[in-house]
């Protein structure tokens, strides 16, 4: 028996080094993105401030490792058995969960993750255990009051990153002002000294608190000591920030490393329990049961040794740290959800990731009228004023930047400063969520959502706060039903379940891999973005719109021949998936065209004057073929759906061989546009014409069938719209290459 549990330990560890791999793939956007969106040193230099900081981090991170231990199961009521099943499971859902997001790009908690899941393992065992007992009770078995205030800090924790990002980001900016550079004379020593002492007040006094590698004496002097090292770190960062900028140097630059030093350490700090603090329980748990001697069985031995401090060797802790850097190096996922949270915090418009939804438009105009209600009460003098220190045009930003150092150390150090904090306390705030909704309380301050990107930007926070929460069910619910199934399965159960998660742990890897090679290749977009050279950007431009329009032909000739064929043999499924093709096409239509206008933009004012008109016009066209198609499927599924009789026979016949030749000139166009070759120009019109010849022909003979009563009335009316919505996906075809044509060639 102790050889079993051995082994579940043994395995316990091989997870954690997994999940501390897939856990900084996740969390690497969150100490990265702010140095990286403001490009404050290059990429390597960013990387190495951030790896020590996570070795440092993880090296004081041992006050933490209670929370796995005691706080939310109460474990003098389990027994060694159940506790191994609990933690168990919670390493099992948490890699496959972890990854899984991962995979998707998707950025998630993985604090959130172990919270939910030790609260969903538990909750298995304690029914079980309230079922089988006359006086236990759920109250005994759940640390309910420590869950709740886990719970709570966690989700507390995004109202304040909020409000006092908003804040602090506000305050910096009317002392420094977009144009920071002619406002830094004197104030900027001050603002690095404030940044490096909070820093240091934190990272190292709060953080010394638990270490295993602090002496008492030590940590009794520094507690002793604390004001006068406060001021001292104080006076001496104001000096040497000021020096440092009287020989030239950009102190933001500084402080943006400095807090992505202190972030990265935050983050191994008060995440590392996430990664070990599982297995590590597990192994106290076990080294308990076999000091018991043989006269003690997995399931009589109560658990209440869990009940005192962690004291996690420190070697647990450095080697945790190593592992954490080398995934932080070497993982090709720990990039993967960076562009999510610049995107929404950007300082100027571009493409939108996100859509609009109807919450996210009311909360726009709801704020939009509390603004106006407040601003009339505030003096013209002093909103004149104000508007002199958010002057956007006079933004200092790196090329290809989001925004500027100002931002970015507000960012990093309040976000630090805030997770520190909470795990000072021992309250395993979510790294995730601080630093994101700190980076969008930030974004708002500094007037990034205008009017034009607001219900985007907002459309885009709501999605992913939703991800978090269903992160949370989803641990809950996955954890509560492992649990189960290893508690009543023993060790086959066990031994199914490592096997189950090896196997989709290995298929994602496949899945990841496949997705990457697909996505390679020269992304037209992006270089039109980057790109500083005038002469090439007509090309770039030319080559982006060639791609797109390719791309929504290819859906017109698909989705085209799907819907009459289906509604011919009266598949309502292919109905349906040509429905669902359609409702994201016209997604793709609304973000190619805002893409096509940023594009746009960056022509030179003499070719916008001659070009400019053709790709509107073109993008114009592609959506109305989409809205064609999306025309034509609505009443023949609604039709086939109802069980309405079919087509006669000889609308079949004329209607199929219409519907050929319709095809072939979606393909004919299509293949134009792609290679960019029009020899076939006017053949192309030529049929086009006699398409429409021959569908206004049958739309006079259906109009015969109706005078005669011949035949049903809704059958009639969703063959007049068939033939109606086949000559606008000709006409507006043909335009389509008639503008494509006048576009692309000089």
């Amino acid at each position: 028996m102790e050889t079993f549990y051995l082994l579940i330990v043994v395995f316990l560890f091989l997870l954690a080094i997994f999940d501390l791999m897939v856990g900084v793939s996740n969390d690497a956007v969150n100490f990265l993105n702010s140095a990286i969106g403001a490009k404050a040193a290059p990429f390597k230099i960013v990387l190495i401030v951030a790896a020590i900081g996570v070795f440092a981090g993880a090296a004081l991170s041992n006050g933490m490792m209670d929370i796995a231990r005691h706080g939310i199961y109460q474990p003098q009521y389990f027994y060694f058995a159940e506790i191994m099943c609990i933690l168990l499971a919670v390493m099992l859902t948490d890699v496959v969960l972890l990854d899984v997001f991962n995979t998707l790009g998707m950025p998630t908690s993985t604090t959130v993750s172990m919270v939910f899941e030790l609260l969903g393992g538990t909750f298995a065992l304690a029914l079980i255990k309230v079922h089988n007992s006359d006086f236990l009770d759920f109250g005994m078995l759940i640390n309910t009051e420590k869950a709740l205030s886990v719970i709570m800090g966690i989700f507390l924790s995004v109202a304040i990153a909020f409000f006092f990002g908003m804040l602090v980001q506000y305050i910096a900016r009317l002392v420094f002002t977009f144009n920071y550079k002619k406002r830094m004379k004197y104030s900027i020593g001050i603002f690095g000294g404030i940044a490096a002492t909070s820093i240091l007040y934190f990272m190292l006094i709060k953080g010394l608190k638990d270490s295993s590698l602090m002496t008492s004496d030590f940590k009794a002097w520094v507690y002793g000591n604390t004001g006068m090292i406060v001021l001292g770190f104080f006076v001496f960062f104001t000096i040497l920030m000021q020096i440092l900028h009287w020989c030239k140097v950009n102190v933001f630059k500084v402080v943006v490393l400095m807090g992505t030093f202190a972030l990265a350490m935050a983050f191994a700090g008060n995440d590392l329990v996430n990664f070990i603090g599982i297995p590590l329980a597990g192994y106290s748990s076990f080294m308990d049961f076999i000091s018991q001697g043989a006269d003690v069985t997995p399931g009589n031995l109560l658990m209440t040794s869990l009940l005192g401090p962690a004291k996690t060797p420190w070697y647990f802790l450095i080697g945790a740290g190593a592992i954490m850097v080398y995934a932080l190096c070497t993982s090709k996922k720990a990039h993967n959800v960076i562009k999510t949270s610049v995107n929404l915090s950007r300082q100027d418009e571009g493409e939108e990731s996100f859509g609009s939804t109807p919450i996210a438009r009311t909360l726009v105009r709801a704020t939009m009228n509390f603004a106006q209600g407040f601003v009339s009460i505030v003096p013209k003098s002093t909103r004149n004023w104000i508007d002199t220190r958010f002057r956007k045009n006079e933004a200092i930003i790196e090329d290809g930047a989001a925004f500027d150092l100002v931002r970015a150390s507000v960012n990093l150090v309040l976000a630090g400063l805030l997770i520190a904090l909470g795990t000072s306390i021992k309250l395993p705030l979510s790294t995730t969520y601080v630093t994101f909704i700190v980076a969008m309380g930030t974004s708002l301050a500094d007037r990034a959502w205008g009017r034009d990107s607001a219900v985007f930007r907002i459309t885009g926070v709501l999605s992913v706060i939703g991800g978090w929460f269903i992160t949370a069910g989803a641990a809950f619910t996955s954890c509560f039903i492992v649990a189960l199934i290893i508690y009543y399965g023993g060790a086959v159960a066990v031994v199914g379940m490592i096997g189950v998660v090896a196997v989709s742990l290995i298929r994602s890897q496949i899945l990841y891999k496949k997705k990457a090679n697909k996505g390679q290749g020269p992304d037209s977009w992006k270089e039109i973005m980057n790109n500083t050279d005038e002469t090439k950007t007509l090309g770039l431009v030319r080559a982006f719109s060639l791609e797109e329009l390719s791309k929504v032909l290819a859906y017109a000739e698909e989705n085209f021949d799907r819907t009459v064929d289906s509604f011919m043999k009266e598949n309502l499924r292919g109905l349906r998936k040509a429905a669902g093709a359609t409702k994201f096409e016209k997604q793709l239509i609304k973000q190619m065209k805002r893409q096509s206008t940023l594009a746009v933009s960056k022509l030179d004012n003499n070719v916008l004057l001659d070009k400019g008109l053709y790709i509107y016009q073109g993008n114009d066209f592609a959506g109305e073929i989409v809205y064609s198609i999306g025309r034509l499927i609505e009443p023949c599924l609604e039709h086939i759906d109802n069980n309405f009789n079919p087509l006669s026979e000889a609308q079949k016949k004329e209607f199929t061989d219409v519907t050929k030749h319709v095809s072939y000139l979606l393909s004919s166009i299509r293949t134009m546009i792609t290679y960019n070759r029009y020899n076939n120009f006017q053949e192309i019109i030529d049929i086009s014409n006699k398409v429409n010849s021959q569908l206004s022909q049958i739309n006079r003979e259906e109009l015969k069938r109706i005078q005669g009563n011949a035949g049903s009335i809704k059958v009639s009316m969703v063959y007049l719209t068939m033939i109606q919505e086949a000559q606008n996906v000709v006409n507006y075809s043909v335009n389509l290459l008639k503008v494509t044509r006048r576009f692309q060639q000089d």
